[in-house]
């Protein structure tokens, strides 16, 4: 084994921990700016949706004037549902609420009292439609099944309230960071795995006379 040997291992061994690093690093970075999107959190209905088995999370629908909800879509055990149950439009934005015709009659009445659709109905091709200005969470139900959890809401702008962890199951790991530690995890064990070599033959792991 000659000198030369020995430095060309050590650079080899310097570049090879370079690229891992490196590509740790993106990944971090990726992680990092996915972990930024999601940083605002979800947005606190305070269990306004607790029972209502179609909601997952918010649709978020701003950019348009217009949208529709339909009443009566399957949810809670029978057509018992808004679809969507949730929708974040910007201010004036005007929602028209459908009727599809099944799960009996429905209407939308909102948790403050500050609208209504009136008596509810049962045909299909009903509509109510209203235009929101006022910033903030507009919660509402069907008041025949509300005891059923048939309950929506539509979210106004984007000053309204958000919670990080939701109920007590802890924080919520992004897959973007788990990404970063598996990735991590490969470079460092590739980065010792060469070390280990490089000691071990001096570098000198070319053709053997």
């Amino acid at each position: 084994m000659t000198d030369d040997s020995v430095e060309l291992s050590r650079r080899g061994l310097l570049r090879a921990g370079g690229v891992a690093a490196g590509g740790a690093a993106a990944a971090g970075a990726v992680g990092s700016a996915a972990a930024q999107e999601g940083g605002s959190g979800r947005i606190d209905y305070g269990g306004w949706f607790s029972d209502v088995s179609n909601f997952s999370s918010t649709v978020d629908r701003r950019g348009e004037d217009e949208i529709t909800v339909e009443v009566g879509v399957e949810a809670n055990g029978n057509y018992w549902g808004f679809g969507p149950p949730a929708v974040r439009v910007d201010p004036d934005t005007t929602v028209t609420w459908e009727w599809t015709g099944r799960g009996n009659a429905h209407n939308v009445v909102a948790d403050d009292d500050s609208f209504s659709s009136g008596s509810a109905v049962a045909e299909a091709g009903s509509t109510y439609e209203r235009t929101f200005t006022e910033a903030g969470i507009h919660k509402y139900y069907c008041n025949p099944h509300l005891s059923a959890g048939m309950k929506g809401a539509v979210v106004v702008g984007d000053d309204v309230p958000t919670v990080e962890v939701s109920g007590d199951t802890g924080p919520t790991v992004p897959e973007s960071a788990k990404l970063v530690g598996v990735t991590s995890g490969f470079a460092m064990t590739g980065v010792l795995g060469l070390a280990y070599f490089v000691m071990k033959y001096g570098g000198d792991y070319g053709d053997v006379e």
